[in-house]
């Protein structure tokens, strides 16, 4: 287990834990919560911000955000 900041483009997993406190809340209504997929699609210039999928929405996260979701990668991707 990981932070999502980490996770590489193109490669999936499942969110495993988020801190709820230092986490948006408009993430968590578009679907950054334990147990759903996400996965990395781009990274703008510098690597900041991330360019995801969350089961079928898409959205871009700043990388200090991205630290507090802590994300299991998926084996057959």
């Amino acid at each position: 287990m990981f932070s999502l900041d980490q996770l590489a483009i193109g490669q999936k997993a499942v969110i495993e834990t988020i801190e709820t406190d230092l986490l948006p809340l408009k993430l968590i209504e578009m679907g950054c919560l334990p147990g759903n997929e996400i996965s990395l699609l781009y990274l703008a210039p510098y690597s900041d911000p991330l360019y995801l999928k969350v089961d079928e929405a898409h959205l871009a996260i700043r990388k200090e955000v991205a630290k507090f979701i802590m994300v299991k990668p998926l084996l057959n991707d």
